[in-house]
């Protein structure tokens, strides 16, 4: 069980939201309780990590609007969809929006579940995500602009050679750098030095 990560309930059913808190509570997860789309985006941070779990019709902004304005926001928790009137074009946008489950009410525990550990384990993927670009983003900050002028050149597909003439240094001087940046980036080849470059 992961209990760094948040159930974040918004439902604007009182019953619902009790029910849901209390079961997911016993299973040992940690949930949030928002009684509708507008409460949780006044409350949302761009810190919050884990999934939402949302009806679709609420009295206000309904589910799916929320889910594509927190897409807008720039919000990456996974969303699973509830909804106590299932058809297939409700089912269908939410799906179009990203949505990890599509659960008609009265919820079955075993398939909310599942739907719920899919939904944490797409938010640690991409917590690990964030956290590698943001590792990747710190060491390019730590190269000189030499080094940096040389990695550009190298992710081209400049040869050495090349490279030394063009910044008027010797291919010597070149592979210094070089192997200075490759060191400084945790890298030993030429295709990771392209994916960390491109992080920029």
């Amino acid at each position: 069980m992961q209990h760094d990560l948040t159930v974040f309930i918004v439902d604007d059913d009182p019953a619902v939201r009790d029910a849901l808190g209390l079961l997911l509570g016993v299973r040992g997860y940690r949930t949030a309780v928002f009684a509708g789309a507008e409460a949780f985006l006044q409350g949302w941070q761009a810190g919050w990590s884990g999934c939402l779990l949302v009806d679709i019709r609420m009295s206000g902004m309904d589910g799916l609007t929320l889910q594509r304005e927190l897409r807008a926001r720039g919000c990456p928790m996974p969303v699973v969809v509830m909804s106590g009137h299932g058809d297939v074009s409700t089912a269908r946008a939410a799906f179009k929006a990203d949505a990890v489950d599509f659960l008609e009410k009265p919820l079955d525990d075993a398939k909310l579940i599942a739907a719920i550990d899919e939904a944490l384990a797409r938010a640690r993927d991409n917590q690990s995500e964030q956290q590698r670009r943001s590792r990747s983003a710190n060491l390019l900050n730590e190269l000189t602009p030499r080094e940096r002028e040389v990695m550009e050149l190298v992710v081209l597909g400049r040869h050495n050679r090349d490279i030394g003439p063009a910044l008027g240094i010797s291919v010597r001087t070149v592979e210094v750098h070089k192997a200075r940046l490759m060191s400084k980036l945790g890298v030993d080849n030429v295709a990771d030095l392209v994916r960390i470059s491109m992080l920029e």
